[in-house]
């Protein structure tokens, strides 16, 4: 009889729903506005638009600026660094290792046993921790102090099942997804921020050292053997399972990617070959820029008012953080030109960034045309204009989880 009931509930719920959305899509088709809702939606997809012509111009634009990258430093609107990298996992690792991975608004940490080839993971553990807004737009020192503090306090719990080697001091992967000039594998000097944040005295300071001098002043007896980007990281961990991984893509907060390349077809590479031959390159495609891409006066407008105008262009079009912000700024057309809500702009629709990854992705995956024929199955466009308008003109203060 409980699940009787329950799926009754589920049944009124939708109901009630459906009929809600129905009745106030009757009220915007009875004064034409409807159809004004809808030719913003359709010029916003007229102008995302990427046939596959559009798609085959972008990616040889991206061709032409990775060869420029690798050929000197500067000249390419990517970065194309150098990791210092040229040894992948191959699974035969063991031992207890750390990684504190700082990447958007949220830095975690993880320790993990490995146990070699018959092994592998034997244990793993990881806490992640929310970065106050003002700390990403501080101080270096304040920033660092909170990192190491969170990474003490999670070592502190360290219990049954991870070993620390006799003799041997605990080590750290650090990953630090901002763009970085590495000047070893285990140092490197910032070249920018970016994903919202902008801490000035950082650029052009070595992060391995500004996260050593904090993890000092507070006595955390630890080593950071290597730093990495996160999709260096990513393309480490395809490699632990799958010796063909060659390539790894972050579609997260930000953007990037990073390969294997062939170390003699990197001309601004002065140093000795290694003897792996390979050398695993950070793209930083997030900065990628071409006239091919679609642009919307959205995207446009985003860009002009962010803290870096005209950088990250890539980034800011097709990243987590950024989508949510295009998707209000259409609601907000639509409600200033469409009495989408009704005769007054909601005032949370006015607040910059309050929709967040979740609902930008489900924004997406209905404005996909293959995807969306199959989701509607699930949940009409009624349905989804009556959770946005009720989001929007309800009681709740909250944004939309991310």
């Amino acid at each position: 009889m409980g699940k009787v009931t329950v799926a009754a509930t589920v049944v009124c719920a939708a109901a009630v729903c459906a009929a809600a959305a129905l009745v106030v899509r009757r009220r915007m088709k009875s004064t034409g506005r409807w159809a004004r809702a809808v030719a913003i939606l359709k010029e916003m997809e007229e102008k995302c638009g990427t046939p596959i012509g559009k798609l085959r111009q972008v990616a040889d634009a991206m061709t032409v600026e990775m060869h420029a990258g690798l050929a000197s430093e500067g000249g390419s609107k990517l970065k194309m660094l150098i990791s210092y990298v040229d040894n992948l996992p191959t699974g035969d690792e063991k031992g207890l290792f750390y990684a504190l991975d700082l990447g958007g608004t949220n830095f975690r940490v993880l320790r993990v046993q490995l146990g070699g080839r018959e092994g592998r993971v034997v244990k793993q553990e990881f806490e992640e921790v929310s970065i106050p807004p003002h700390l990403m737009t501080g101080s270096s020192h304040e920033l660092f102090d909170y990192i190491a503090a969170a990474l003490a306090k999670f070592v502190a719990t360290e219990g049954e099942g991870f070993h620390v080697s006799p003799g041997r001091q605990r080590e750290l992967g650090f990953t630090f997804s901002f763009p970085v000039r590495q000047t070893s594998i285990a140092s490197g000097d910032l070249i920018k921020w970016t994903k919202g944040f902008s801490i000035e005295d950082t650029v052009g300071e070595d992060v391995v050292g500004e996260l050593t001098k904090a993890m000092e002043r507070i006595g955390l007896d630890m080593r950071v053997a290597a730093l990495v980007n996160d999709t260096i990281g990513t393309l480490a961990g395809g490699r632990y399972h799958n010796k063909d991984a060659i390539a790894a893509v972050i579609l997260g907060t930000g953007t990037n990617a990073a390969y294997v390349e062939r170390a003699h077809a990197i001309p601004k590479w002065h140093g000795l070959l290694p003897k792996s031959g390979e050398m695993v390159i950070n793209m930083e495609w997030g900065n990628f820029r071409s006239s091919h891409l679609p642009l919307t006066e959205y995207d446009e407008a985003l860009d002009t008012e962010s803290l870096n105008p005209g950088e990250q262009i890539f980034e800011k079009i097709i990243s987590g953080m950024y989508l949510g912000e295009i998707v209000r700024r259409v609601l907000c057309r639509m409600a200033e030109e469409a009495n989408f809500f009704g005769d007054t702009v909601p005032p949370k629709l006015k607040i910059p960034f309050i929709l967040r990854c979740v609902f930008c992705a489900f924004a997406l995956l209905l404005s996909n045309s293959v995807i969306s024929s199959l989701y509607r199955n699930l949940l009409s466009m009624d349905e989804v204009y009556f959770l946005i308008f009720h989001h929007f003109n309800g009681s709740s203060m909250h944004p939309f989880p991310c």
